[in-house]
């Protein structure tokens, strides 16, 4: 009876053992738990310290929401925002060689040509003749300046023309008519010098500068409407001329340059008033800095005119001729910087911006070479 009393007392101790055992185990593991959680969190408060630190003004951002408030500068980047705003879609270039040019063009002004139809037939063309490809990034942002007076039927061919061919050659464009106030002998030049100026504080961005006439509209619309490396003449075998060249120094009708050239020459003389000579002028400019002109191919350089009769207040400049042996001399004092003039108004149309400007008036015959 002792016997089995005993091995039954013995048997008790060792299960009692064993959960005290058990007991203890899990008393340890729960303890290590415990204290894995307080480390991390601790860990995690000391972290979060030196980096308020840094930047003191994180917890209080608010106050620095304000239009005019200004946040002090860390050297350090900025941290992203939470909710970026939506960006604008990355298009690619635009191609050198547009996809969507036709070639030779079939050009005539017998057509009514009123400005509702070449509005209706350009839905892409922004208020004041602005345009930008919408489907790539041209590397260039162009001015189309225009000299002109009276001239509003031949304005309305050269926009129902010019605006498809510019469009389809992806170009980012505005057009400006630079009108001649009062019935003063009219000045071509000095016209491209004010639109020059004027297209720039619109649009600093501007990088290269096409200055046309407006009675002349292209036949083929692979003649790009873009700058180069050199001075272009783009019109180099008008119909007026037998599609050719009238003299190897021509430089008239329709010709490009970048604002760097521009600048270069001193923009065009101010001093020829009446028609004629400066072209020429320019032509010399251009060669005294050092520049070559680059024309089109001929095959494409073609041009027609719409006839008109000449403004009696545009008539030949009897000194022209003397002028234009002097341009070494005149270059420097005559030019984009001593052109003077005023504005009288700006006016945006649904196909170009019309700016009437008063250049003052020609002096008195004879003038001084």
């Amino acid at each position: 009876m002792s016997r089995l009393l005993g091995g039954t007392l013995e048997r008790v101790c060792k299960a009692v053992l064993l959960l005290c055992l058990l007991h203890f185990l899990v008393a340890v593991i729960l303890y290590f738990d415990v204290y894995a959680q307080h480390l991390a969190f601790f860990s995690r408060f000391s972290a979060r310290g030196p980096a308020r630190a840094l930047h003191p003004a994180a917890s209080s951002s608010t106050n620095f929401s304000r239009p005019n408030a200004t946040v002090p500068s860390s050297g350090l980047p900025e941290a992203p925002s939470a909710r970026p705003g939506p960006t604008a879609p990355i298009l690619p270039p635009c191609p050198d060689s547009p996809p969507g040019l036709v070639g030779r063009l079939l050009i005539e002004f017998t057509s009514p040509m009123p400005l509702e139809r070449v509005q209706r037939e350009n839905p892409g063309v922004l208020l004041g003749g602005r345009y930008t490809p919408p489907d790539c990034a041209p590397a260039q942002t162009v001015a189309v300046i225009i000299p002109f007076r009276h001239r509003e039927h031949h304005l309305r061919y050269w926009l129902h023309y010019l605006h498809p061919i510019l469009r389809r050659q992806r170009l980012r464009y505005g057009v400006y008519v630079i009108n001649q106030h009062g019935e003063d002998t009219f000045n071509r030049a000095k016209l491209l010098n004010v639109g020059f100026l004027e297209a720039l504080k619109e649009d600093a961005t501007y990088d290269c500068f096409i200055f046309s006439d407006v009675d002349l509209v292209p036949m083929d619309d692979r003649n790009l409407y873009r700058c180069g490396d050199q001075p272009r003449h783009f019109a180099i075998a008008m119909d007026k001329f037998g599609f050719r060249l009238p003299y190897a120094g021509y430089f008239g009708g329709v010709s490009g340059l970048s604002k760097a050239q521009f600048l270069r020459i001193n923009g065009f003389p101010n001093e020829y008033w009446g028609w004629g000579g400066e072209d020429d002028d320019i032509f010399n400019r251009i060669s005294l800095t050092g520049m070559k002109i680059s024309r089109p191919d001929i095959r494409i350089g073609r041009y027609r005119m719409i006839k008109h009769d000449r403004d009696k207040h545009n008539e030949p400049n009897p000194q022209r001729f003397t002028k234009i042996q002097n341009t070494k001399l005149t270059m420097k004092r005559d030019g984009i910087g001593s052109v003077r003039y005023q504005v009288l108004e700006v006016s945006r149309q649904p196909l170009f911006t019309n700016i009437t400007v008063d250049i003052g008036r020609p002096p008195s015959w004879p003038p001084r070479g």
